[in-house]
């Protein structure tokens, strides 16, 4: 179910605001997968360690296209 909420109630549009909620879930998730790294590698799954390790890298570059966007949305 949509809302139809734009920015009125929480005073930053929603397009703003879906891209600081993504930013903040990619960092979260980063962070998060520290852990998950520090598990398998005390269990020495390397395999385990390595598609986390990937995993973190892609959430790190989501982090950033979305800072780079909201940046550019913002000042633009």
């Amino acid at each position: 179910m949509a809302s139809e909420e734009t920015g009125g109630v929480t005073g930053t549009p929603d397009k703003d605001y879906n891209i600081i909620w993504f930013v903040e879930a990619c960092l979260s998730n980063a962070l998060r997968l520290e852990t998950y790294i520090a598990d398998a590698e005390r269990a020495n799954d390397t395999e385990l360690v390595e598609f986390f390790k990937r995993a973190q890298g892609a959430s790190r570059k989501g982090a950033e296209e979305g800072k780079a966007l909201l940046a550019q949305r913002l000042n633009g």
